[in-house]
């Protein structure tokens, strides 16, 4: 029996954060907005306007750096508790239309509409809706999986709706660069285009022998999306189990003191996807990996949520220290906090503390 082709939508908010407070304040509309920390802080970018975009400025980005490259931006501070009442506004809207909703953060779900007639003429309606109601504009992408659907949100942006049908699909894919692929990173993107793989046609010649020895575990994924296909279900009772973030070097970091500043960029961008998520973590783990390819993780459970202050910073230089950095050049540094509860109120003042101390 052939199987039915799923029918899934992914909407994705744009510049969430920001278009939110341009609708509040009229005086911030068609100016470049900034969330986030303070120029003058050690904060980073949460998101920002399309106006800031176009000077380079993106999420997770040191917002001193952002200053630089658009000094003329008005500076926000996030008032995530207006963000997820919004949020929580457009999350009732989808389930007006659809059972089958997975969140993946404040500003974007998959929703699985299989049995709809129309995925894209609903998807329009739901777009309609979300600027009726909350007077904010949505991207959707329509396909037959979540990585497609993903792809096809980014299509047109601000304001897009894309289709891409069952037929599409492979050929789509196939025209890609593979930095474009949702899951490949910029240290994964070059680490394939040593191995001359560029493109979607690319990276479906290669034969899986070959990804396995490079990419291990994630090799059948990109043998899989290579050719359109991913199986992964939408799923309305997704747990997530940890939130992590790193990043690997274009050359190879020796200075300690450059370390350690790096790994606390990265632990700021990690707490914020925490934030996003509205969740609480109490274990860090600092993870490296040298120049050799050793491989290293140190991790500590705290008995209070995990908060960007002073007690936190000393740990991840205490962390950094024990896994023996100093001896070797370090090729990759990475963050991931677990051992997650859903926010509370007791524990909303360590997730703000992000920028509160910015």
């Amino acid at each position: 029996m052939t199987e039915v082709p799923r029918k899934i939508i992914h909407i994705d908010m744009d510049a969430f954060y920001a278009a939110v407070e341009q609708r509040d304040h009229p005086q911030y509309r068609n100016k470049p907005v900034i969330v986030g920390g303070q120029p003058d802080s050690r904060g980073v970018v949460a998101t920002c306007s399309y106006e800031a975009r176009v000077f380079g400025v993106h999420s997770a980005m040191p917002s001193s750096q952002a200053y630089r490259l658009c000094p003329q931006a008005i500076f926000v501070r996030p008032r995530f508790d207006v963000y997820r009442a919004v949020s929580a506004a457009i999350r009732a809207i989808f389930a007006r239309y659809c059972d089958c909703i997975e969140p993946l953060s404040l500003d974007e779900a998959y929703l699985d509409v299989s049995s709809a007639e129309s995925a894209m003429r609903l998807a329009g309606q739901i777009k309609q809706a979300i600027r009726r109601e909350t007077g904010l504009i949505a991207s959707a992408g329509v396909s037959y999986n979540k990585f497609l659907a993903k792809i096809a949100s980014d299509l047109g942006k601000p304001d897009g709706l894309h289709l891409i049908t069952p037929e599409q699909g492979p050929a789509f894919v196939e025209t890609l660069a593979v930095g474009k692929f949702h899951g490949i990173g910029p240290a994964t993107e070059r680490k394939m285009q040593a191995l001359g793989i560029l493109t979607g046609l690319d990276l479906k010649k290669a034969p899986l022998a070959l990804l396995q020895h490079h990419f291990g575990k994630a090799a059948q994924h990109y043998h899989d999306i290579a050719r359109g296909v991913d199986h992964r279900p939408v799923r309305a009772d997704r747990q997530r189990k940890s939130v992590g973030v790193e990043t690997t070097f274009e050359r190879d970091v020796a200075d300690a003191a450059t370390q350690s500043r790096l790994l606390q960029a990265l632990f700021s961008q990690a707490l914020l996807r925490l934030t996003e998520k509205q969740m609480t973590a109490y274990t860090l783990t600092v993870k490296i990996k040298y120049r050799n390819f050793v491989q290293v993780t140190r991790a500590r459970t705290l008995d209070r949520p995990i908060a960007d202050d002073a007690d936190t910073r000393l740990l991840l230089a205490e962390l950094l220290h024990s896994a023996g950095t100093g001896s070797e050049p370090v090729r990759l540094l990475g963050v991931t906090l677990s051992g997650l509860d859903p926010e509370r109120s007791a524990g909303q003042y360590h997730q703000l503390d992000l920028f509160e101390h910015l």
